[in-house]
C-alpha cells in the first residue's frame, strides 16, 4: 500500500512538499515502513497510529485520520494529510 502525504517543510517559509510512504502489510500485521525511500529501522503500532523516526525527526502517521505529523527534537514541527497513492505510479 502506498500513501502520498503533504507535509509543512521545516522551514521558516512554511513551504509544502509531498512525501512518499510505503507501507507492508498482510492480513495480520504491518512488516516494513519506508519513508522517501528510506527504510526506518524500527516503528510501533498502536491501533490505527504508526510510530517511527528516521534520522533526527520523529514521525506519527495515523492511517484512520490519514493525518501526519513529525518534529525534529522539538525545534521544528510539520503535519499534513495522507492520501493513498495511485496504483499507476
Amino acid at each position: 500500500m502506498g500513501v502520498r502525504c503533504g507535509l509543512h517543510a521545516h522551514t521558516q517559509q512554511r513551504s509544502n512538499w509531498s512525501r512518499q510512504v510505503q507501507l507492508s502489510y498482510d492480513d495480520r500485521r504491518l512488516h516494513t515502513v519506508d519513508i522517501d525511500g528510506v527504510r526506518v529501522y524500527t516503528f510501533s503500532v498502536a491501533d490505527t497510529l504508526i510510530l517511527t523516526s528516521l534520522d533526527n525527526e520523529r514521525i506519527r502517521i495515523d492511517v484512520g485520520a490519514r493525518t501526519w505529523s513529525s518534529d525534529f527534537r522539538g525545534l521544528a514541527e510539520g503535519q499534513g494529510r495522507c492520501e493513498p497513492a495511485d496504483a499507476a505510479r
